[in-house]
């Protein structure tokens, strides 16, 4: 079925969030899907629909529904505004949403690409509806966005259910080295996870649209292996 934009309700305005749903009546497991900082852009649709393609419930919010569109501004400079206390209701309307329809179950998964990487950290810190996570190539763990919060490196002791996290050995950010450090910090607090990391692969590689950055070899490597370690989380 092909996917949608929807309204969702978040903080009493309303934010758009692409929506894609397998064919059938369901209920089937979701996903939470979020965005690079381009925003929910060719990409992100599709891959919500690729998700859809596999028998999940895919939702994409759209984290800069707060910002003007005709800003002009980069994707940049957009993701420089979000603060992660908005973030966070953001993707709890994503889950609301998804707990109320009958085409889905129980089993939430989340994975975020980039900034949406970190996302994909944060969030089974801070809700518990989330079962599996996928963060790809996501930096900018140690830094909060916006006064006073804990960042996502702080908030990996309060994750609540298995990680799987891509990475790009040629990444500057995360580096190799952020990499490790996260590792052992999930590791040290007895938190399941596993790290995979590719040669010849940067930041943002799973991106087929950007030919800047895919890296082929990568992509078509790392993504059976999330597929693979959400089947096992959220079907079996």
């Amino acid at each position: 079925m092909a996917g949608q934009w929807q309204e969702l309700t978040v903080d009493g305005r309303t934010m758009g969030a692409f929506v894609a749903s397998p064919d059938g009546s369901g209920p089937f497991p979701a996903m939470v899907v979020i965005q690079h900082a381009t925003g929910v852009d060719r990409f992100i649709e599709e891959t919500a629909q690729r998700f859809a393609d596999e028998g999940y419930l895919a939702v994409a919010p759209n984290l800069y529904h707060r910002q003007d569109p005709n800003s002009g501004e980069s994707g940049s400079e957009r993701r420089q505004k979000l603060l992660d206390k908005e973030v966070i209701a953001d993707v709890n309307a994503a889950v609301d949403y998804i707990n109320a329809t009958a085409a889905a179950n129980d089993r939430i998964g989340i994975i975020g690409f980039c900034m949406g990487g970190r996302v994909a950290y944060l969030m089974p810190a801070v809700n518990s509806a989330f079962k599996a996570g996928v963060a790809c190539y996501g930096g900018n763990t140690k830094a909060a966005w916006g006064e006073g919060g804990r960042t996502p490196f702080d908030l990996l002791t309060e994750v609540g259910c298995p990680i799987l996290g891509l990475f790009g050995e040629d990444d500057g950010n995360p580096s190799p080295q952020d990499m490790k450090e996260m590792d052992e910090r999930l590791t040290q607090h007895g938190k399941e996870h596993e790290f995979h990391s590719y040669p010849g692969a940067g930041h943002a590689y799973l991106d087929y649209t950007n030919e800047k950055f895919y890296r082929e070899a990568a992509a078509t490597a790392s993504w059976p292996i999330a597929l693979d370690f959400l089947a096992r989380q959220l079907r079996g």
